[in-house]
């Protein structure tokens, strides 16, 4: 691609990246009762008296760490700052330790339990905000919290991580991280953040511990979740690493490329690095073969013979950084095109243009699903990290 289109790109994603902050800045901040809004419509409305999802608010923080560290906006630090103050008054277990999964809107336990992936978005959150602020506590959270994952939720006999547990770590009946997830031992959505969480841990506190078990954990991923024929994930599993589903998700597929490739080059290790290049490059050629619309947008999901058409927001943002990732590994034009093309197609139909921010969905036909820009797992994190990926690297691709 020549050096006016690329600049031209990273122009483009600047642009968005300030308007898709300043949406957050402008909609989500719940003057009235602390915090964020647990849920804001898709013409940006609040529901003032929406639950409060862990995941939305560690996710706020992580988002607007990072953009506080990359672009020193002192609104952005605010907005870190209510978070991280959230999080420890409201949804820390002050007794057994941990993270609560929801609040009520007044900011009261709603469920208690404590889910690993939300435990490991703490660790990501607050290792961010450290980078961000050099604020020792958050650093101890994260590390506490590193611990405690290994103490409570570590398998030693098959290695990886349990779903879930109730408020004082006994076992929970009920694992499943979401209504459309299986409620099973382990997964693979738990154990990419997991592995996303202590790259970013790794990056502040080089401890021998994290990076043994970070080591650990990017070969349980590649060994286990990753299908060997198909070089895609598997989703869900027994203790043992039985597979569980057949469901193939492009956009945690593509995702899931690049975050690998990160974790190996963080650790540092050249063998590890190799192998994980080669698995990322391969996950990333199957996702722009069999996942790619020709308008260059990322489909859903293949389950059970049928392709899910819809466009949601997420995949369509991940797969811009998962092939720009790619193109830098190999020099393949065709991974920087799809690039391209995914963020146009980005502009075009996710981005509200009118009122700002990023829709759900959109329909195999074009049209814009009416469901909330802003719940508990709609957040800044894709979108905004996406745009900082695709800004950093296009800038390392000029050089």
């Amino acid at each position: 691609m020549k050096k006016n289109l690329l600049e031209e790109f990273a122009d483009s994603v600047t642009k968005e990246k300030d308007n898709l902050l300043t949406f957050w800045l402008n909609n989500s901040i719940d003057k009235d009762y602390g915090g964020f809004y647990g849920e804001v419509s898709v013409s940006n409305k609040a529901q003032t008296k929406a639950d409060k999802a862990l995941i939305l608010n560690s996710r706020i923080l992580w988002s607007f760490a990072n953009a506080y560290r990359e672009d020193k906006n002192p609104d952005y630090l605010k907005m870190a700052d209510r978070a991280y103050d959230y999080l420890l008054a409201n949804f820390e277990d002050k007794k057994y330790g941990g993270f609560y999964w929801l609040l009520n809107y007044l900011g009261k336990v709603k469920e208690n339990k404590k889910q690993i992936y939300g435990q490991a978005f703490c660790i990501y959150a607050f290792s961010e905000y450290y980078r961000a602020t050099d604020n020792e506590d958050a650093l101890k959270k994260a590390v506490d919290l590193f611990a405690l994952i290994e103490d409570r939720s570590y398998d030693p006999e098959y290695r990886g991580y349990f779903e879930a547990y109730n408020r004082d770590w006994s076992a929970a009946d009920d694992m499943s991280l979401s209504e459309k997830d299986m409620n099973v031992a382990k997964s693979m959505n738990t154990h990419l953040h997991i592995l996303e969480a202590y790259t970013n841990l790794y990056r502040v506190w080089p401890d021998p511990g994290l990076e043994s078990k970070l080591k650990e954990l990017i070969e349980v991923v590649l060994n286990n979740i990753v299908d060997q024929n198909q070089f895609r994930f598997k989703l869900f599993f027994d203790q043992d690493w039985t597979s569980k589903s057949e469901i193939v998700s492009y956009g945690h597929d593509i995702e899931g490329s690049w975050l690998l490739y990160e974790a190996a080059e963080v650790l540092g290790e050249q063998v590890v690095l190799d192998i994980a290049e080669d698995y990322a490059l391969k996950m990333a050629a199957q996702v722009l073969k069999e996942g790619t619309a020709e308008d260059g947008s990322i489909y859903y999901e293949f389950e059970s013979g049928k392709l899910d058409k819809d466009r949601h927001w997420w995949p369509q943002a991940e797969a811009v950084v998962g092939f720009i990732n790619a193109y830098q590994l190999s020099g393949e034009e065709d991974f920087i095109q799809a690039a391209s093309k995914g963020w146009d197609y980005i502009v075009k139909n996710i981005v509200d243009q009118e009122n700002g921010g990023w829709y759900w969905l959109v329909s195999e036909q074009g049209k814009a699903a009416s469901k909330a820009k802003i719940n508990a797992w709609k957040s800044p994190y894709h979108s905004s990290r996406a745009c900082y990926e695709i800004i950093n690297r296009i800038e390392q691709i000029l050089v």
